[in-house]
């Protein structure tokens, strides 16, 4: 498209761009299945760090109540937003707090945006749901990989990057089947339950696997 087009002139292409906060999430939780497609309704409490509302409200609704079952993977559309205590993993992705108006959302990129993919709750409960499904969709490793890859980044993998999602699985099976309280630990984050039939190194190396799929550039990048 460039060298047919290098100007742009026919808009053969868009200009790459992070997608908006709301749909990183949303996106995470559609590919592992979790995303509740209800319409409307109340503002749900999702996921929030401990004492975060404790410590900032000063009146008005200062305990931060979660909200348990489907409520939890709700559009991000429907998350309650506290004006002096905005959700931190919608702001790291450049949401705005509503105090003011604001006409277009500055995009930027940073290590706390990594760290939000890697870290938190809801991030990690969706790449721990999509890698048991990665486990059920085919016997062989490569096809579980392509599975995780095309649900996460919506085409199949290059083959040097199956090649690297191979190694990377390799290394935490090995990892997680030498530690098995730590996969367990990790199969516990979240409130959907688990399927406990299968194995849990295996699902916890999956894990692994689909976070790193998550803080893929093109799993938040459009192009």
């Amino acid at each position: 498209a460039k060298e047919l087009d290098f100007s742009n002139n026919l808009y053969s292409r868009y200009p790459a761009h992070r997608l908006p906060a709301e749909l990183v999430r949303d996106n995470a939780l559609a590919a592992s299945g979790l995303l509740v497609p209800q319409i409307g309704g109340p503002s749900v409490y999702p996921y929030q760090p401990a004492g975060l509302w404790e410590a900032l409200a000063t009146r008005n609704a200062t305990i931060y109540v979660q909200n348990h079952g489907d409520s939890l993977y709700r559009r991000s559309l429907y998350t309650i937003l506290k004006r002096s205590a905005p959700p931190p993993s919608m702001l790291n992705f450049d949401a705005t707090d509503r105090s003011y108006c604001v006409v277009r959302r500055q995009k930027t990129a940073s290590p706390l945006q990594a760290l939000v993919l890697m870290n938190d709750p809801q991030f990690v409960e969706a790449a721990r749901i999509l890698a048991e499904k990665m486990v059920k969709s085919a016997p062989q490793v490569a096809a579980r990989l392509e599975y995780g890859f095309q649900a996460l980044i919506s085409r199949k993998p290059r083959a040097g990057e199956l090649l690297e999602l191979s190694h990377l699985f390799e290394k935490q099976l090995a990892y997680f089947q030498q530690h098995p309280q730590l996969a367990s630990q990790l199969l516990k984050v979240g409130e959907f339950p688990r399927d406990a039939q299968l194995n849990a190194a295996e699902v916890a190396a999956f894990t692994i696997v689909a976070s790193t799929l998550m803080n893929f550039d093109e799993f938040s990048v459009k192009r």
